[in-house]
């Protein structure tokens, strides 16, 4: 394989660092402007969707790229007298990863404070306490406070807060392993904005449109308002998906790391495009670009929200493990196959093509 540049690891840990929960995800969207400045112009809304066209006077059938920006995290609920804070998640974090967890929240002055996810020791719990299952209701964010005042005054912390976890990723270079959060979806945003900047100047049958989408972790909200100002003819969704190697059954396994990204045939939000997946997986092959295969009981993409419009879709999904958790891995090799595959459609597919889905 292709080692990556030092743009593109840079590029990556950048994106996994940057603080971008739902609903507050200008520091991610600032970061994608920069990054694709002189590739492509791109406009962001007020939602913070961020969008455009490679080469708007070109021809051919319009494949709208999307990743979504957000990632999972919290937000604050109230502020109990004590000074510590409720919580609800934004996204699916479950109980279990929560207690012990360090998390930064962002005050209203813009700096990031540090606070643990605290439930009641076990010191204090009743046998029945400690045999019963966590839940998200009993356990609050603690900045280090001593009153409420202290958390809004001093803290700048209050009701609406929002927060990420408190993790730098890092890079293996020799076995090509990116570590840290929010590899879903940035290390799909980053393959997104290498396979942009592959076909920056290339003669393509096709359209490209760049889609950077908002609040996909709660519901898929912002892609839609890029897909009316897009118009595509059909949609690519790159995402980082969830790894199954480290505890299905060898048999079950279609989402391990360095096997290539993931095709995804069927997840609660969508039945993909048979026309389309099969045309991209016989790509795949016949260039020799590794991909897995898969049928999700779970789960959903920006591609639930658009192929209901009648616009083709397929999801290249880069394999994370532990997703939706503080602590996830990834790898070199499974993003640069998804970029190649990207960038064999967009070479390849033209108008008859798309008649033919």
């Amino acid at each position: 394989m292709e080692k990556l540049t030092n743009r593109e690891i840079e590029r990556i840990l950048a994106l996994s660092d940057a603080f971008g929960p739902s609903g507050m995800e200008d520091e991610v969207s600032s970061l994608v402007i920069k990054e694709l400045d002189g590739v492509l112009e791109l406009t962001e809304d007020k939602m913070r969707n961020v969008r455009g066209e490679l080469d708007p006077s070109g021809s051919g059938p319009r494949i709208m790229f999307d990743a979504h920006l957000d990632e999972v995290g919290l937000i604050v609920q109230a502020v109990k007298p004590n000074g510590t804070m409720r919580f609800l998640p934004l996204g699916g974090m479950t109980a279990g990863n929560l207690p012990s967890s360090l998390f930064e929240i962002r005050a209203s002055d813009g700096r990031l404070v540090k606070a643990s996810v605290a439930a009641k020791p076990p010191h204090f719990m009743s046998a029945a306490e400690r045999e019963a299952a966590q839940s998200i209701d009993d356990m609050v964010l603690d900045c280090g406070s001593v009153s409420a005042e202290e958390t809004r005054d001093y803290f700048g912390l209050d009701v609406g807060s929002f927060a990420v976890p408190a993790v730098r990723a890092s890079y293996d270079e020799n076995r090509g392993l990116f570590f840290g959060k929010a590899y879903d979806c940035r290390i799909g945003v980053a393959a997104e904005i290498e396979t942009l900047i592959r076909l920056k100047g290339k003669e393509l049958p096709c359209r490209v449109q760049a889609s950077f989408a908002v609040q996909e972790e709660v519901g898929e909200r912002g892609v839609y308002a890029n897909y009316k100002a897009l118009q595509p003819d059909l949609m690519i969704c790159f995402e980082g998906c969830p790894a199954d190697d480290t505890f299905q059954e060898p048999w079950m396994i279609q989402a391990a790391l360095n096997r290539g990204p993931m095709l995804r045939h069927f997840d609660r939000s969508m039945i993909t495009s048979p026309r389309f997946q099969k045309y991209a997986l016989d790509l795949a092959r016949a260039n020799g670009i590794p991909v897995q295969e898969s049928v999700r009981s779970g789960g959903g993409t920006d591609g639930g929200m658009i192929h209901t419009e009648g616009v083709p879709c397929i999801v290249i999904g880069i394999p994370v493990r532990y997703i939706h958790s503080h602590h996830c891995w990834c790898t070199a090799q499974d993003y640069r196959a998804a970029v190649e595959l990207a960038v064999k459609i967009c070479e390849t597919l033209d108008g008859s093509v798309l008649e033919s889905f």
